[in-house]
Parts: C-alpha cells; sequence; structure tokens
C-alpha cells in the first residue's frame, strides 16, 4: 500500500525517468485531483494529507483542488485518475503505496500531465515520489517512550511487515532502548491500514501481553482510544493523538504533507518541476513531533531536543553503528551509516524488538 518503498537499490538505474520538458501550468489552471486511499475522517494519515491539501491551497491562491476518498489500490485507482482528468485536473497526487502501477500506467497515457506518487519507487517522465524520512521522529517518540514505560514492555500495532513499516519500529526501538535497555518493543500485525476495531483488538492483545505503552503505524485513532481506556500510555502517528487519548497521549510523529503539495504547485507554475524522488527530512519540515503531553518530564524533553538538534544539522541520523539485529549479532559496524538504499529495503529487525517479519 501507502508507504512501503521496496527494491530501493535499483531506484536510480531501473527507474530513471529520461530528460523530458512538461509545459509550465498557471496555479488556477491545475486543477489537481487527491486520489486518498481512507476516508478523509479517519483523523489520521488521509486527514492529514488533506490537511497539506488545505495549507497548498492557502498558500497558493487560485488553485483548487478536488478529492476522491476511499479509492481501492487496484485497477480502479486508474479509472479515477483518468476520469479526473477528462474533468480537467492536469496534476494528480496519490497518496498510497499501492496506486504506483496504477499511477505509472495512466503518465503513460496522459504526458502532458503531472503526477507524484506518495512512497512508490516508480518514476516516469511526468510523474514523481515524495515521502518524508519519518523514521527521525520516530526516534524521538521512542526516547520518549523508553522514559515513560515501567513494565519495559512497549506493545506496536503495525499494519503490514513492509519495509517502511520495519524501518519505523526499528527506528522506535533504536530510540526505547537508548534510554532504556532493558526495554522490548512487543509487535503485533494488523494487515491493514484502516481498521478501527483491528487496531483496538491489537491493543487490548498488548495489554493482556504486559505493555504499559504503545506506539502504532495505523491510520486511524482506534489504538490511542483503547490505550486510552485501558491506561496505557500512547506515542501516536500521523496526527496528534491527543484527540483520541487525552490523558495518556505521550507525543506523536506527525506529517507535513503541506509542504510537498506546495512546493509542487509552484514548480509546476514556474516549470522547474522535474521528475525525482523526494525523501524530505526534519530539516525540510516534512515530519516533526507534536507537542508533548503534559505527562512527559522535562529531562526527557531535554533530551528529546539534543537528539532533533543532532539530526537537523546533519551531525548525526538514526541509523548510525553500532547496530544489533534482533539476534544480538552487529548489522550496522561502529561509524558506518545505512545509505538510503539500504533504510528504504529495510527486512530486518534491531535488538529489542520482540515479533516475527512474516514472507
Amino acid at each position: 500500500m501507502k508507504k512501503g518503498i521496496l527494491l530501493a537499490l535499483l531506484l536510480v538505474t531501473a527507474f530513471a525517468a529520461s530528460a523530458f520538458a512538461l509545459a509550465p501550468i498557471k496555479p488556477e489552471d491545475q486543477k489537481p485531483v487527491f486520489i486518498y486511499v481512507g476516508p478523509v475522517a479517519d483523523g489520521g494519515y488521509n486527514y492529514m494529507h488533506d490537511l497539506g491539501r488545505q495549507a497548498m491551497e492557502k498558500a497558493n491562491p487560485g488553485v483548487k483542488g478536488s478529492i476522491v476518498e476511499s479509492v481501492p489500490e487496484g485497477p480502479d485507482a486508474e479509472r479515477v485518475m483518468e476520469t479526473a482528468i477528462r474533468n480537467g485536473a492536469k496534476v494528480v497526487y496519490a497518496n498510497s503505496f499501492g496506486y504506483m502501477d496504477h499511477v505509472i500506467n495512466v503518465a503513460k497515457k496522459d504526458p502532458d500531465v503531472y503526477f507524484n506518487h506518495c512512497s512508490g519507487y516508480k518514476v516516469a517522465p511526468n510523474a514523481s515520489t515524495y515521502f518524508g524520512r519519518m523514521y527521525q521522529p520516530r526516534y524521538l517518540s521512542g526516547l520518549v517512550a523508553g522514559k515513560a514505560t515501567k513494565s519495559n514492555l512497549i506493545g506496536y500495532v503495525a499494519a503490514y511487515p513492509i519495509p517502511e513499516v520495519i524501518r519505523g519500529i526499528n527506528a522506535f526501538t533504536l530510540g526505547v532502548r537508548k534510554v532504556n535497555p532493558n526495554a522490548k518493543v512487543k509487535v503485533v500485525w494488523i494487515y491493514t491500514w484502516h481498521d478501527p476495531a483491528k487496531e483496538k483488538e491489537a491493543t487490548k492483545a498488548l495489554f493482556d501481553a504486559k505493555c504499559d505503552t504503545i506506539a502504532m503505524h495505523a491510520d486511524t485513532g482506534g489504538a490511542p482510544q483503547a490505550a486510552e481506556e485501558l491506561g496505557m500510555w500512547v506515542i501516536g502517528y500521523n496526527y496528534p493523538m491527543d484527540k483520541y487519548a487525552p490523558t495518556r497521549h505521550l507525543v506523536t510523529p506527525v506529517w507535513n504533507w503541506g509542504k510537498y503539495y506546495d512546493y509542487s504547485t509552484k514548480a509546476i507554475a514556474n516549470g522547474t518541476w522535474k521528475s525525482q524522488q523526494v525523501w524530505w527530512s526534519m530539516k525540510d519540515g516534512m515530519v516533526d513531533l507534536s507537542k508533548f503531553g503534559k505527562d512527559v518530564k522535562e529531562d526527557t524533553k531535554k533530551l528529546v531536543a539534543s537528539e532533533k538538534k543532532k539530526i537537523i544539522d546533519g551531525k548525526w541520523d538514526v541509523f548510525t553503528g553500532p547496530i544489533k539485529g534482533q539476534d544480538g549479532k552487529v548489522v550496522v559496524p561502529q561509524g558506518k551509516k545505512l545509505n538510503d538504499g539500504e533504510m528504504l529495503s529495510m527486512n530486518w529487525f534491531v535488538e529489542g524488538v520482540e515479533g516475527t517479519i512474516p514472507k
């Protein structure tokens, strides 16, 4: 689906776009369509994309986008895109990984339309990809969770066993273990992005397994709601989850999709848009942390601020060795930093994670 970025080592060679020039389009003539994998009312992933759309429209007077919600990741996505183009859309934003091949298919048919695909790895002369280095705020949120847990068991409600989710679990666990080497992160796979009931069931199962804190990679507030009811600490995702866990929320890694939507709109208007693969960081403002919950202690806040500064200043990044794998053996040696390809194709767990990666 949306976010799993696979085979990244082949990004440049296999899917490099040829030199190609698209005609600039004035903001008021772009008529962008936003294809969402779930409902805007999910209060999470799709909601944050739509906030990004709104921010883009506010920053670019004259632009009026349209949205199509809950579009399945299959051939129907092509029909939706083609219908929007027939109705005048000159720019397409598709927000889920599973749209990737369908975006490329339609891009070939409509070479004068600009296509932007969230989280994929395939590009075309008129199609770019965009995503953010969410692993950075994931790591920072792990520091908070590691400081908060008393049972030293932290649950993780995880959607699908794909590199993006695995990368987030690992980054989070590295943060947890930096401040609390005895803590474990227990993973439960739910095999869906959007199912509040399953998210709640997974949270209850983690509570029964003695976890007193949860983190998550799913699209709704289902897990935080259940955690609030059970008295578990909450590390959210996508949107600040204090809305769903008002007394138990600690912090949430959040998206700012408007950064890319504004950039793309302006680039299309001034003729500087190009086919590329965008993977922006905290420094770029694409990803960040929400405000802290009232129970996060001052020493934790200071530690997070210090680690965040190191990342933003470029002095250090999360997947810098030494890092041990789940079996305790060194996977990333001292002094080595994983490159983008290695991070984008990650299929192993770090030490401290309890769970398996299904094939």
